[in-house]
């Protein structure tokens, strides 16, 4: 990947966001559709994290990544630190991976 592509991309980036700010500007949206613009980030961080968790490649595979986030969001579902659930979630996966 050269640079010249690295900022053509990075421009590509900053247009598409721009362009919503300048359509839009400053009319107010529906209360709907703020509703569900509030939910997609939440919704594509879910999807990328169950994707990387339960594939590789085209091939669904339940391996030691599959109880390491399983030990995560159980331990987020405890209100455990976000420091502590990373480190939980990564040590169940090191260790399952090793044995």
């Amino acid at each position: 990947m050269t640079w010249k592509l690295v900022l053509a991309l990075g421009a590509i980036s900053i247009a598409c966001k721009m362009t919503g700010l300048v359509l839009i500007g400053a009319r107010k949206v529906p209360p709907v559709v703020e509703r569900c613009l509030a939910l997609i980030p939440a919704a594509l961080i879910s999807a990328l994290i169950v994707k990387d968790t339960f594939s590789i490649g085209k091939d669904l595979v339940l391996d030691a990544r599959a109880a390491g986030v399983a030990c995560a969001a159980l331990a987020a579902w405890r209100r455990a630190p976000l420091v502590a659930v990373i480190v939980m979630g990564a040590t169940v996966t090191a260790v399952l991976r090793a044995v």
